[in-house]
């Protein structure tokens, strides 16, 4: 599970092998076994002891802005695997295997919103055609994408505007789909302009740790990217895997607009836009939680959708480690 500290002033401590949580609400118990991380979106105070047990049991703690951006973390300080995997990391980004590497990345990406959009036009026939054309228009995207070749340096900008291009697409489809009161125009980020686009930065901010910390733990440098180039202190591999497992917030937040979950009292007006108030992030990360943990069929197993970012760095490394360039 993940802990999460949305209460003003909160207090997290250590009680034998548990954490033990004081807010102005209640007091509560949680086992360390039973935790993955501890994620912080207010002011809150830890005490050094609750910190060591999140270390001593492989837990993360998280420290999320307000648009849910993870601005720190504290992690143990061992390395998540051997260094052979970053230095075959290294050599994968210069040569045509890190080219092959990002075109899969993007390609799923594109396949998971052909399917999204696929399963919302199945179930709403009336606006079928219009998002029929939407899904070919990215199936041609997809296609031009699966025809490069050379090297990931030589193909960077021609990837970045393939997906541009088809995020655009993808975009106006959901807002096609949306509530009227709730539709939108495009992507906003920081702050979003938006209910949809307010819900949409919030969850890839959680999903931005959870895939670093998969990075971590798999043994793959976050700051060494395909796609994204180097930038100082810019997690660029992060920036890469996430693409393919931006479908769990896309469908999570489609699904609590679709089914009218969705308050404007979630939101409070901010300078140019607007962010989630301490209601609107309660009731959006107990959905993600419900999304992370849904255990479904992936590359012939059943696990929860949050495990599959961390199967999936583990199968890239293993693969830089099995392919020696030779």
């Amino acid at each position: 599970m993940q802990l999460v500290l949305n209460t003003f002033g909160c207090y997290l401590r250590k009680k034998e092998q548990c954490f033990l949580v004081k807010n102005e609400d209640r007091v509560f118990e949680v086992s360390a076994k039973k935790v993955q991380s501890i994620m912080i979106t207010t002011s809150a105070f830890l005490s050094t002891d609750a910190v060591k047990l999140a270390m001593d049991n492989n837990i993360d703690i998280i420290f999320l802005d307000e648009y849910g951006n993870p601005y720190g973390r504290v992690w143990q300080s061992k390395l998540g695997s051997t260094t052979l995997i970053r230095r075959r990391q290294l050599e994968f980004a210069f040569d045509a295997r890190g080219l092959d590497l990002a075109k899969e990345w993007i390609i799923r990406k594109f396949n998971n919103q052909i399917e999204f959009l696929t399963q919302l036009k199945n179930t709403r026939p009336e606006k079928a055609s219009k998002i029929t054309e939407w899904i070919s228009a990215i199936q041609d995207i997809l296609e031009k994408v699966s025809n490069l070749e050379g090297t990931i340096e030589e193909k960077r900008n021609s990837i970045m505007g393939y997906e541009g291009s088809a995020g655009r697409i993808y975009f106006e489809a959901l807002s096609y789909i949306m509530p009227d009161r709730f539709k939108f125009e495009g992507r906003s980020r920081q702050p979003a302009v938006d209910e949809f686009n307010c819900l949409l930065n919030y969850g890839y901010g959680v999903l931005y740790s959870l895939v670093e910390k998969a990075c971590i733990i798999g043994g793959l440098d976050p700051y060494v990217g395909f796609v994204h180039a180097d930038n100082y202190n810019k997690k660029s591999l992060v920036f890469d895997l996430i693409e393919m497992f931006r479908i769990l917030v896309d469908k999570t937040v489609v699904f609590l607009f679709s089914q009218r979950q969705v308050k404007k009292e979630y939101f409070d007006k901010i300078h140019k836009g607007l962010s989630l108030n301490k209601d609107g992030k309660a009731f959006f990360i107990e959905a993600l939680n419900k999304t992370f943990e849904k255990t479904v069929r992936y590359r012939n197993r059943n696990i929860k959708n949050r495990d599959t970012i961390q199967f999936e760095c583990h199968r890239i490394a293993n693969r830089m480690i099995e392919d020696s360039g030779n």
